[in-house]
């Protein structure tokens, strides 16, 4: 079942997240902008309240929250109700799908990888944003995780982790940047995006789906 409570519950807080960290909410849009192609159709999954697609341009969303499915709407998102591991949508349809900050609150993390290669067209992009365990912030996102509202539900991935299920789910052709190196408190601009990963907490694999 999606976990969708806590950003139900908690809507105000989740959105004032990214007023009070500006600087890493726009290191982390510009790390998914260097992968991001240009395409007639795009879906982000898990699209929330819509506070990366829109800027990104990507006009069509997934989201199990009503709550924020609203907010999305508001932001100039379409959105439909559904989860990662069902998606409602035909198969070879989109030419890129994303998914930021979301895998680690999927319950099937093959299951919905398995969905996102289904509904690209052969040689498509999946854009994969995430935090990735191993970095300093993800070990402390990790070990205090009982105390956060959202993250308490959670379960963090290395990016190793996640390239072996994207390999087992088809995909191939990774890049991979990296942003987000200090502490939140630590940052007070945005970051700058690298290539590869290993020191920044915010990681975005760009996979292709074999043509």
């Amino acid at each position: 079942m999606p976990k969708t409570q806590p950003f139900d519950e908690h809507l105000e807080q989740y959105e004032a997240w990214f007023d009070e960290h500006g600087p890493v909410y726009e290191s982390e849009l510009q790390a998914m902008r260097t992968l991001l192609p240009r395409a007639e159709k795009s879906v982000e999954i898990g699209v929330g309240s819509g506070l990366f697609a829109a800027p990104l341009g990507i006009r069509f969303g997934i989201e199990p929250s009503a709550k924020m499915r609203r907010l999305a709407k508001q932001r100039g998102v379409k959105v439909i109700a559904g989860a990662a591991e069902h998606l409602p949508l035909r198969t070879a349809t989109f030419d890129v799908a994303s998914m930021v900050t979301t895998i680690c609150f999927v319950d099937d993390v093959p299951a919905s990888l398995r969905e996102v290669e289904r509904i690209l067209k052969p040689g498509g992009a999946f854009l994969l944003g995430f935090v990735d365990r191993t970095s300093r912030l993800g070990q402390l996102y990790e070990a205090h995780k009982a105390e956060n509202v959202f993250y308490r539900l959670a379960t963090f991935y290395s990016t190793d982790e996640l390239l072996q299920h994207l390999t087992q789910a088809g995909f191939g052709g990774f890049r991979i940047v990296q942003t987000v190196f200090g502490l939140l408190h630590e940052i007070t601009e945005p970051e700058p995006v690298k290539e590869g990963h290993g020191e920044g907490a915010f990681v975005v694999i760009r996979a292709l789906k074999h043509d």
